[in-house]
């Protein structure tokens, strides 16, 4: 069977989703790889890599002979339409916005694979792409709030008097969250973070940052994801959460509940009383940001002398690694599905069953909210 990997289109999108060093892998199970020229370039990744590989590179569409075409985005509707009947495609395909590429592959007869639905359980651990772009993403939000801030992270004790470290806040334990504490206390700084989850804290606190405890009910949700609050509630955090904004030099904000709009964490009233020249990153907005005023991809200073940056393909401007992370999700899921050469998706398997969004001519009903 032949496994296709087309070039992004997506605007920003730099990721492959698969890197010449794993190839080997789909050709030991019997498989086919078939690359399109220029794939790979915008992550670092040669034509002439692939072809070391393995993998044979074709100069036009990979997509109509393809028996599984992966991607990191979807495949947008007119793509989808060339597939032939019964191809597999993989990417991120989110069930609430690719809503046309969904009905594409349907139409063609496809199965369609989302990434975001690869459930959270222990065996599909290095399948959750989720997982390892938002360990991509967090890690990315600290370099970009120190590369901001006119303030060094760490304490520095020199000849001309004493540095004090930076105060850096992170709103949100998950994943990105965590990564974002662990790179900012590698570089020194004063850590403290805040989840819903109260069960959050442990993990917190083993990356050395404190936990703010606020005097509020948790929301664990299922799979680990937080779960929607209440407007009353979420009033009453924005209340109790002020001082530690108000105090933080870096203020880094990673909540998001899968597949609906971001949780907004932070107000402008909120930020009114932050120092000039303090940082606030916000990685979620894409999904209509935590803080009040951000914008996918662009830097706005307020009023008041604070700098926001808002996220934008996060994850594609460490387009390296997060394509190798991403390949390696991609290649176990396919693992999965492959015996004696032939990939063949198994719906009795929770994993498989979760992730299909179209399957022979129609859509499934997988939901966000099963992970």
């Amino acid at each position: 069977m032949r496994i296709a990997i087309p070039k992004e289109v997506k605007p920003g999108e730099k990721r492959v989703a698969l890197v010449p060093d794993i190839i080997s892998k789909l050709i030991k199970a019997g498989l086919e790889v078939h690359i399109e020229s220029g794939a790979g370039v915008a992550a670092e990744f040669s034509d002439e890599q692939y072809e070391v590989a393995g993998a044979s590179i074709v100069h036009g569409d990979v997509i109509p002979s393809a028996d599984v075409v992966a991607s990191v985005a979807p495949l947008e509707p007119a793509r989808m339409a060339h597939l032939k009947k019964g191809a597999i495609t993989i990417s991120f395909l989110s069930p609430t916005t690719a809503v046309e590429s969904i009905e594409a592959a349907a139409n063609a007869g496809a199965t369609a694979f989302s990434m975001e639905l690869i459930p959270r359980i222990s065996r599909a651990q290095s399948m959750d792409a989720l997982t390892s772009q938002a360990l991509c993403a967090g890690y990315k939000a600290a370099l970009v709030a120190a590369e901001l801030s006119p303030r060094f992270f760490p304490l520095l004790m020199t000849a001309a008097g004493t540095v004090t470290p930076a105060n850096v806040v992170v709103l949100g334990a998950g994943v990105a969250g965590l990564q974002a504490i662990a790179t900012a206390k590698r570089l020194g700084a004063s850590v403290s973070a805040y989840d819903v989850r109260p069960a959050s804290a442990d993990e917190v606190k083993s990356m050395g940052a404190k936990f703010i405890i606020l005097e509020l009910e948790a929301l664990e949700g299922s799979g680990g994801y937080a779960r929607e609050m209440t407007e009353e509630r979420a009033a009453k955090q924005r209340e109790l959460l002020t001082p530690y904004i108000t105090a933080a030099d870096i203020l880094i904000t990673t909540a998001a509940v899968p597949g609906r709009p971001a949780p907004r964490l932070v107000t402008k009233e909120m930020m009114a009383g932050m120092k000039p020249g303090s940082v606030i990153v916000d990685l979620a907005a894409e999904t209509g940001g935590n803080v009040e005023g951000t914008k996918p991809g662009e830097v706005i200073t307020t009023p008041h002398g604070v700098r926001m940056w808002g996220g934008k393909d996060v994850p594609s401007q460490l387009a390296y690694h997060a394509s190798m992370l991403y390949s390696r999700n991609v290649v176990n899921l396919l693992m999965l599905m492959t015996k004696d050469g032939v990939v063949t998706p198994d719906f009795s398997d929770e994993i498989i069953d979760a992730a299909a969004v179209t399957h022979n001519g129609s859509r499934r009903s997988p939901e966000l909210t099963k992970k």
